[in-house]
């Protein structure tokens, strides 16, 4: 059984290879590898809104395309939106660790694959996982070279309406989010940056200062990921 897991996951391992290969023609070789960079921070902060102008603004970098288990959507592309698989070819990629964190959500089961990500770093590209906290937290036991920056919102008060104006909760959902994102913002002592998304250019300045510091750094975080 686990031989037949094994080869099943070196399957799915070669496809992703595949299906990053032109990529890695495009960027060719450097001698600087990539810094792996996580953003995180608690549901409604806009994680994803200054992530955006980030990547367009700067050079040499991607964002980490997930495993996901869920269904292909109409106009999303295998290899740059997600890698669909089944669900016994992610619990297969689990077992065999290769994802650098995953998680569950509605029912469909996501994770960041270790491979593709090292592809990248090696190639010079920085990579951004824009994830939630207990994925960051995943990542920081496995690798120390990460770079983590929470997304804190001004208050939580303006957490709080960021997400009441969604209106796509019930009010004991919402509570329960709450509670959450409450307990998240306690953690975020435990990671390297903290950008404060209150107005959305300065947070987009600032997170891209920090992925400029980051390139500068004398210091590699862990040399056994060479």
């Amino acid at each position: 059984m686990k031989g037949t897991k094994k080869n099943a996951a070196q399957k799915h391992e070669s496809l992703m290879t595949a299906e990053s290969a032109g990529d890695e023609a495009k960027i060719g070789s450097s001698s600087r590898r990539g810094t792996l960079l996580v953003v995180t921070g608690p549901s409604g902060v806009g994680k994803g809104t200054i992530v955006g102008p980030l990547l367009m603004s700067v050079d040499q970098i991607a964002k980490s395309v997930s495993v996901t288990t869920r269904e292909r959507r109409p106009g999303e592309t295998e290899g740059v939106d997600y890698f669909f698989r089944t669900q016994e070819q992610f619990f297969n990629m689990r077992e065999l660790g290769e994802f650098l964190e995953s998680a569950e959500f509605a029912g469909n089961f996501y994770g960041t694959p270790v491979r593709w990500v090292d592809e990248k770093l090696r190639a010079g590209l920085d990579v951004i996982l824009e994830i939630e906290v207990q994925g960051a937290k995943q990542v920081r036991q496995k690798r120390q070279d990460a770079v983590l920056i929470f997304i804190s919102p001004p208050t939580f008060e303006v957490l709080e309406q960021r997400l009441r104006k969604r209106a796509t909760e019930t009010e004991p959902e919402m509570a329960r989010r709450l509670a959450k994102a409450r307990d998240e913002m306690d953690e975020r002592d435990l990671f390297d940056y903290e950008v404060i998304n209150d107005n959305i250019e300065e947070a987009v300045r600032n997170l891209q200062s920090i992925v400029y510091a980051e390139r500068l750094r004398i210091k590699i975080r862990d040399e056994a990921q060479r």
